[in-house]
């Protein structure tokens, strides 16, 4: 890993859509190189995939929140967060350290569905309580850093 890779990296993290020649052109290298460098790094793990961000609110789902909960299970057990992740419009599960076991982000119409949301969490033996706290505005949403800050 070099600032090379880490150039191919950014570009990639902005744009996973760009074309290799034009990711060759901006990295002033020859497209069969910046193949090379692309699949070293998928390899290696540093690229653990593509994916393509949505904008929700498009399909109707306009409320964002984050879910706190307090389970039963020992410390260091995810089994919860396994039957958490089955179900519907839950987007990210997190497994904490702190007052409570799991942070989970959700992606719903409205607080009715949140609400349905939250009875069908609430059928899942073992959970204790939840907090739930609604997002106004999202300031940042991003699934990737800079990385030139490392």
């Amino acid at each position: 890993m070099n600032h090379v890779d880490i150039k191919i990296l950014n570009i990639l993290r902005d744009n996973a859509k760009i074309s290799n020649a034009d990711l060759a052109r901006l990295m002033s290298m020859a497209p069969s190189a910046v193949l090379e460098r692309v699949r070293k790094l998928e390899r290696n793990g540093y690229i653990s995939g593509y994916e393509t961000r949505l904008d929700y609110k498009k399909f109707g789902l306009k409320l964002t929140a984050f879910i706190e909960l307090i389970t039963a299970e020992n410390i260091g057990s995810t089994e919860t967060g396994y039957k958490l992740a089955k179900l519907p419009f839950i987007q990210e599960i997190y497994s904490v350290s702190g007052d409570y076991c799991y942070l989970i982000k959700v992606r719903v119409a409205d607080s009715d569905a949140l609400a349905e949301l939250l009875g069908q969490m609430g059928k899942i033996k073992g959970i204790k309580s939840s907090k739930t706290t609604l997002v106004l505005k999202a300031v940042k949403e991003s699934s990737s850093i800079e990385l030139e800050n490392i």
